[in-house]
């Protein structure tokens, strides 16, 4: 009982640190570097510029949640024995991140789509 707990333990850890690394190393791109000593200084970069950097961070975000979650259900299935209704749940797993990915990848292609267009009709200083 108590090797489950730990196993379980051990594996929500390192999906917390799949999932939060590269976010952090995403959110460094952001221009973290404003901030210098608890002063808070404001960015000349363009605010678009800003707005994508941080549609494509949530995006990139959603986009690991979602490998992950096909994963999960791949190693469900790898793992079911040929037992029918673990392997029913598996299937249900992989469709809901198959789907879920493939709305990731549109949502990031109109979001490009529509900043492109606002970039091209808009001016900054």
């Amino acid at each position: 009982m108590l090797n489950n707990k730990i196993s379980k333990l051990i594996l929500i850890i390192s999906f917390l640190v799949f999932l939060i690394t590269p976010t952090l190393v995403l959110a460094d791109r952001l221009g973290t570097d404003m901030i210098e000593e608890g002063n808070i200084h404001l960015s000349n970069e363009d605010p678009r510029v800003v707005t994508v950097k941080i549609i494509n961070l949530v995006l990139t975000f959603l986009g690991i949640i979602s490998v992950v979650v096909v994963l999960v259900g791949g190693f469900k299935w790898m793992t079911s024995g040929g037992n029918q209704e673990q392997v029913g749940q598996a299937k249900k797993i992989l469709i809901a991140g198959l789907i879920g990915l493939i709305i990731i990848l549109l949502s990031w292609g109109i979001s490009t789509f529509v900043i492109t267009q606002v970039a091209d009709i808009t001016t900054w200083p």
